[in-house]
């Protein structure tokens, strides 16, 4: 966990991220993007000494999960959004995924783990803002005052993930040609910002958003005001932009790392 916080630059555990069951003397580690009792079965049953998902998978970690979407917040105005408009595009949906906590079994997967004996933690800001800021530093890198949303997504579509990956990068709203202007690569903040926070940028100069995913619902509202471009890059090809470092860190530390789900580079 220290060494995802410092890969991070993150001073403290975020709210999503937990260590469920401590353990020590840990040599060959699972990693999966979703790792729950399955996974932890098997784990057991091949000897490995520890199972780090990425996703929330129990306690505290699913029900303040919520908190990390107020990280918003801070990438809205460092982007230039003012700070009230900038509560305000989060208060809708901070609210939907309070209650959507209280829905959620976090103690099974958990309760598994400690009767299989076997350690047990996920790691999720930390790992999605190390990829923020690669895929981020990977697009003003290649950008230049007029460059287009074709070239937004030939920056992204240089990292290894990207090129292994089965979806592909796609431009919802825009068009190849369009002028990318301004452009945020919103993650790292629990979930996408949906509707209203890709309005925010939109309404105080963005031209582009980048999410990694977005909902049909969202998407479709977005498309009806036109306020501005969105690019979606993919889920777990993005997850894996920011899992693969980490996990290379980890073996260099001389832990035998097995995957599932990453895409790998």
């Amino acid at each position: 966990m220290r060494l995802s916080l410092k890969l991070a630059g993150l001073t403290r555990v975020p709210e999503d991220s937990a260590i469920y069951v401590k353990g020590d003397r840990v040599k060959r580690v699972l990693f999966g993007i979703d790792a729950g009792v399955p996974e932890l079965s098997m784990a057991k049953q091949l000897g490995y000494d520890a199972v780090i998902a990425h996703h929330p998978q129990g306690e505290s970690a699913i029900v303040d999960y919520y908190q990390v979407f107020k990280r918003h917040i801070q990438q809205m105005t460092t982007a230039g959004v003012p700070r009230e408009a900038a509560e305000a595009a989060v208060k809708t949906k901070l609210k939907a995924l309070e209650v959507q906590s209280h829905m959620r079994n976090y103690a099974h997967a958990v309760d598994v783990a400690r009767l299989l004996k076997i350690p047990y933690m996920n790691i999720h800001t930390p790992l999605d803002e190390i990829g923020r800021r690669i895929m981020n530093e990977q697009i003003h890198s290649r950008l230049e005052e007029h460059s287009t949303l074709r070239d937004v997504v030939s920056a992204l579509d240089e990292l290894p993930e990207f090129q292994h990956a089965t979806t592909k990068i796609k431009i919802h709203i825009g068009n190849p040609e369009t002028p990318a202007g301004s452009v945020v690569m919103s993650h790292g903040a629990g979930t996408n910002g949906g509707y209203e926070i890709a309005k925010a940028y939109f309404d105080h100069g963005i031209g582009t958003v980048v999410y990694i995913h977005i909902s049909p619902t969202d998407l479709e509202r977005l498309k009806v005001i036109r306020g501005g471009n969105l690019i979606v890059t993919g889920h777990v090809a993005s997850d894996s932009v920011g899992i693969n470092p980490f996990l290379h860190k980890l073996e260099e530390n001389g832990l035998i790392v097995t995957t599932m789900g990453v895409v790998g580079d």
